[in-house]
């Protein structure tokens, strides 16, 4: 896409320590965090301290349907973090859950939920 060697100024990648793998990380956005609902995601999310990176946590239960519904949701969110993760202001964990509306929406509807969600918890770069 950059073609001759460009290297876009941010990087776009979605690597391990950007990721929540921890159910204690989980559990800590989910009790000591924010909660906020939209569209087709209800999100969680807990402030860090300048130094620290966000993390992305995503959730989806078998009401959404199945293996590959579940699969798909998880692959739409996480899409839509890692193409706006860098206008997040400061850093968070974020856990995202799925809602059974995620099941007939397209990407950009969902990317569209993901970045209302944002401005709503007045996380976005203006």
């Amino acid at each position: 896409i950059f073609g001759m060697g460009a290297e876009p100024s941010l990087s776009f990648r979605f690597p391990r320590s950007s990721r929540l793998k921890l159910g204690r990380d989980f559990i800590r956005a989910k009790t000591k965090g924010q909660r906020l609902s939209s569209g087709c995601l209800i999100a969680n999310w807990l402030l860090l301290p300048a130094g620290s990176s966000t993390r992305l946590g995503v959730i989806t239960s078998r009401k959404i349907g199945n293996a590959v519904a579940r699969s798909r949701a998880r692959r739409l969110l996480r899409e839509s973090f890692r193409l706006h993760q860098h206008e997040v202001a400061q850093p968070i964990d974020l856990v995202l859950v799925a809602r059974n509306s995620i099941v007939e929406k397209s990407f950009a509807q969902v990317e569209h939920d993901f970045l209302r969600a944002l401005r709503q918890m007045q996380l976005l770069k203006s």
